[in-house]
């Protein structure tokens, strides 16, 4: 069953894409180093794409994990700017200065140190290395690291080319104000075809067009998608195919995902999966259920762009003769999201005439945690609803053909991918400054067999914290008490063993404290100043 369905998916992919199904030549370049592209997605669910479970329609990020790797223990930061100041910097984003969230576009947050809100001086980016290394650095797409100062921005943080939003969340179709769009440092108007996904895939592929025919360098390009963030302003098109595809509820979801992930081999048949939270289905009335499928619809319509997107930007490095020889790696910045309430929001006005600004449709919690199966919890977490994202790591010229389509079973995080840069293109890391905290992803791209991390990794955002240390998780939400789980025998968090297993408790718990301590992280038992981030958290609940 599950290689009639790769077979299929690279089968219909052959007409449908336009891609030979050898995936194209080897570009040979006489810079022989591998050209690098990172693609961010925003508040995309564990389970959400066909090659992770899902019954979305995705065949481009199919196919590329058909010819790549999936990374079935793979962590973000829990929460959009922090995945993106570690990601950017190799660095805990404490260290950074983002250990909260970045200023919004209103005002600074008037802090200093971790919880500044910006990208400080005490950190590098892998725009900067590469591009010291002799790389193009390009980026499209949702900064998020910082606003007030130019000086925080993408070309002042050692990217040639950007156009994007600066900001946080903005809308697809109309962006404007202070949560509009930026090309270089300059604000610019959108016309009435702008939208977002569609745009931040055009201009990439304009920059990387530019850029090949200019010299024969190689290329960094971080195309980081605003989808599918709030407000989940799907096209009409994409609403329309999925509407009504979700009229049998989020607990028949679940499970058909679940059994899906355990036909392709993502987890065991003896996996149990974290209940559901929220409602059931049936308590809802038809009016209520009709509403639920039209939420689901425009999320999915959202996500069905970004693959739509992926096989264009696939098509057009095939087409420059660079795909062979770029490393393309795919993630999500946090689990779905449950902000906007157990329902979400939704108007049926709102997919053919959205409104402008960030008001619109909203996910919501029942169907986060659906969106996160087999997991618990969702973004702002550091469960693995929260923190675990899907990663395809794409590259025919680096990846071993005998390991195509394989999983990656290794726990890893963001940092290792400024390691991984490093090593690939030789880059120096400035002696002057904290050291990258990740390691290389070669021994897990080419099959070596060596272990990536030996030693604990460590995640806080809003006093929901872990560390993670082989098979072993201690992990919290704010304010309750920390929970330990052997990850090898129970992935979904279900039997926690800190009452039973005390020794490993206290001995991780002692490295945890340490750590925290070395990076400022203000969890609730440590800083006053954890009341202002409360208060942050329940504004945005309330919102």
């Amino acid at each position: 069953m599950v290689m009639r369905r790769i077979l299929l998916t690279l089968l219909c992919l052959a007409g449908y894409c336009g891609w030979p199904l050898g995936m194209g030549q080897v570009h040979a370049e006489r810079d022989g180093r591998p050209n690098i592209v990172i693609v961010l997605v925003d508040d995309m669910g564990f389970s959400d794409i066909g090659c992770y479970g899902g019954e979305i329609d995705t065949p481009n990020l199919d196919l590329m994990a058909a010819g790549g790797l999936r990374f079935t223990q793979f962590y973000n930061a829990g929460r959009c700017c922090p995945t993106r100041a570690s990601l950017m910097t190799g660095l805990h984003p404490h260290q950074v200065g983002i250990g909260h969230m970045t200023e919004p576009p209103e005002s600074p947050l008037g802090f200093e140190g971790a919880y500044q809100g910006h990208l400080n001086k005490r950190c590098t980016t892998l725009a900067e290395v590469l591009r010291n290394a002799g790389y193009h650095t390009l980026m499209t797409g949702k900064w998020h690291l910082g606003y007030h100062s130019q000086d925080d921005w993408p070309l002042q943080r050692g990217f040639d080319r950007y156009f994007g939003g600066i900001s946080g969340g903005f809308n697809y179709f109309r962006p404007s104000g202070t949560r509009g769009m930026t090309d270089g440092n300059q604000a610019v108007d959108t016309d009435d075809d702008f939208y977002a996904t569609d745009s931040f895939t055009d201009i990439a592929c304009e920059y990387l067009s530019q850029v090949t025919a200019q010299d024969d360098r190689p290329f960094f390009l971080y195309l980081a998608y605003n989808a599918p963030h709030w407000p989940l302003n799907t096209k009409v098109q994409e609403f329309h195919k999925y509407k009504g595809q979700y009229r049998q509820g989020w607990e028949a979801l679940m499970r058909s995902r679940l059994a899906r992930q355990k036909e392709i081999g993502l987890f065991p048949d003896d996996l149990q999966p974290a209940p559901h939270v929220g409602p059931t289905w049936d308590s809802l009335s038809q009016d209520q259920q009709d509403e639920m499928d039209s939420i689901m619809a425009a999320y999915a319509g959202c996500i069905d762009s970004i693959d739509q997107n992926m096989g264009k930007l696939m098509r057009h490095l095939e087409s420059l003769g660079a795909l062979d020889n770029t490393l393309l790696m795919f993630l999500s910045d946090n689990g779905s999201c449950q902000e906007g309430g157990q329902l979400g929001q939704f108007e049926p006005e709102w997919i053919e005439n959205p409104p402008d600004g960030v008001q619109g449709i909203r996910l919501g919690l029942a169907w986060a945690n659906a969106s996160n199966t087999p997991f618990r919890l969702y973004k702002h977490f550091v469960h693995e609803g929260g923190a675990c994202t899907p990663m395809i790591a794409h590259w025919p010229a680096g990846i071993p053909t005998s390991e195509a389509g394989s999983l990656v079973r290794q726990p890893a995080y963001l940092p290792d991918f400024m390691a991984t840069c490093l090593e690939l293109s030789g880059a120096d890391y400035p002696a002057d400054l904290p050291n990258c905290v990740g390691k290389s992803l070669l021994p897990a791209l080419k099959a070596s067999g060596e272990m990536i991390h030996d030693e604990p990794l460590y995640w806080e955002h809003e006093g929901n914290a872990a560390v993670r240390w082989g098979d072993w998780k201690l992990v919290k939400e704010w304010q309750k008490p920390w929970e330990l789980y052997n990850m090898a025998q129970d992935r979904t968090e279900l039997n926690d063993l800190a009452s039973i297993n005390t020794q490993k408790r206290d001995e991780m718990l002692g490295l945890f404290e340490s750590w925290a301590k070395q990076h400022q992280v203000a969890y609730p038992e440590r800083f006053n100043m954890y009341e202002y981030l409360k208060q942050k958290r329940e504004e945005e609940n309330n919102n």
